[in-house]
């Protein structure tokens, strides 16, 4: 096992789980989001404890994904967010269910899916976000090729909000919410009613209770980061980075820290090397002062140019010695705060931590 180690809480995705339970009504389905390896964790051993704790569908961006759930021995409806029509009889091997969000999509889906099968999909509509979708001007196409065929079941409409984190961008999230109702309500009149509507993500179930529907889809929530301090402080992080100091030096003022002058000290020092680099997701944003690490509880600030594999922190009058552990993100130290410092966000810190690093299941 390497030095870098991701631990993943179970008992704490458990809690995320449960909390975002308890804001949505009892008959609202829950889908949780388990694409990019689990928001970079470890994605078969989440879908496996999502599956025990009742949710109702699992997400993933891609067909690989979905199909790699299944081979783990998933058997909860899983839906594919942005399916390829190169992968769709991939999906349908996989008894996957595809986001089709365009009238080629949607017509390649029909040819591969099986004759007369009825096969369930979601018709995804674009209500503002300008990403994926059916455009609201091209429903009326779409409810013509559906009625003209019968190799395809519309099981849900969905689309996706875009700024429901933003309190001040509650008059935009409330237009999306109403262009669904219209294109929902446009496509029921025209095929008949569709079982499912989902709509709404992790922010969107804590802000606007008015778009949960009948499911709501939660991915950043699960592994305990709500978009606002006042959330975060009420989930549990999943993940936690950790690292060990490799060695110490004692530095002089004038010295340099790693590559290029990265760092030059300004007085006497002691300097610890971190087992982890960019190559394991810790960007070279961070450094020149960009970046707090934990010793023992302590913050210590990473100096110099992060390298591929290494990093140095400044230990200050910190008691720490070779081989100890250095909590990066994690509990007590959150990814937020560490991802703001280098002008990004939860998400990406995640989702970027290299394939190197141990992933360990706790909990």
């Amino acid at each position: 096992m390497g030095p870098s180690i991701l631990e993943i809480d179970l008992a704490a995705l458990a809690h995320n789980y449960h909390y975002l339970r308890s804001k949505i009504a009892s008959e609202t389905m829950l889908l949780g989001v388990v694409k990019a390896n689990g928001y970079g964790s470890e994605s078969v051993a989440i879908a496996r404890k999502l599956a025990a704790l009742g949710v109702d569908y699992l997400g993933v961006a891609y067909t690989h994904e979905g199909v790699a759930l299944r081979l783990g021995g998933i058997k909860t409806p899983i839906l594919v967010l942005h399916p390829q029509p190169e992968e769709f009889s991939d999906i349908v091997k996989h008894c996957l269910e595809p986001s089709i969000y365009s009238i080629r999509t949607l017509e390649a889906f029909i040819k591969a899916a099986p004759w007369e099968g009825h096969y369930p999909i979601h018709l995804k509509l674009n209500t503002g976000l300008n990403r994926l979708g059916l455009s609201l001007g091209k429903l009326a196409i779409s409810c013509e090729i559906l009625l003209n065929q019968s190799n395809v079941k519309v099981k849900a409409i969905m689309s996706h909000l875009a700024a429901t984190d933003d309190l001040k961008e509650k008059a935009f999230t409330r237009l999306q919410i109403q262009r669904f109702k219209e294109g929902a309500a446009f496509i029921e009149k025209h095929i008949g009613p569709v079982a499912l509507k989902h709509l709404s993500n992790s922010s969107g179930i804590l802000n606007f209770p008015e778009a949960a529907f009948n499911m709501v889809r939660s991915g950043i929530a699960l592994y305990g980061y709500g978009n606002h301090s006042k959330i975060d402080s009420l989930l549990k992080p999943v993940a936690t980075l950790t690292t060990k100091i490799s060695q110490i030096h004692s530095i002089e003022k004038g010295d340099w820290v790693g590559y290029n002058k990265g760092f030059v000290a300004a007085k006497k020092m002691r300097v610890a090397t971190l087992t982890i680099g960019h190559a394991d997701g810790i960007s070279r944003v961070y450094g020149q002062g960009k970046g707090v690490v934990f010793v023992s509880g302590n913050p210590c600030p990473i100096i110099g140019n992060v390298c591929m594999d290494m990093l140095m922190i400044d230990l200050g009058n910190h008691v720490a010695k070779e081989g100890d552990k250095v909590v990066i993100f994690g509990k007590g130290a959150s990814a937020e705060t560490f991802a703001s410092e280098g002008k990004t966000i939860s998400y990406e810190l995640l989702t970027g931590i290299g394939a190197r690093v141990n992933r360990v299941i706790v909990g």
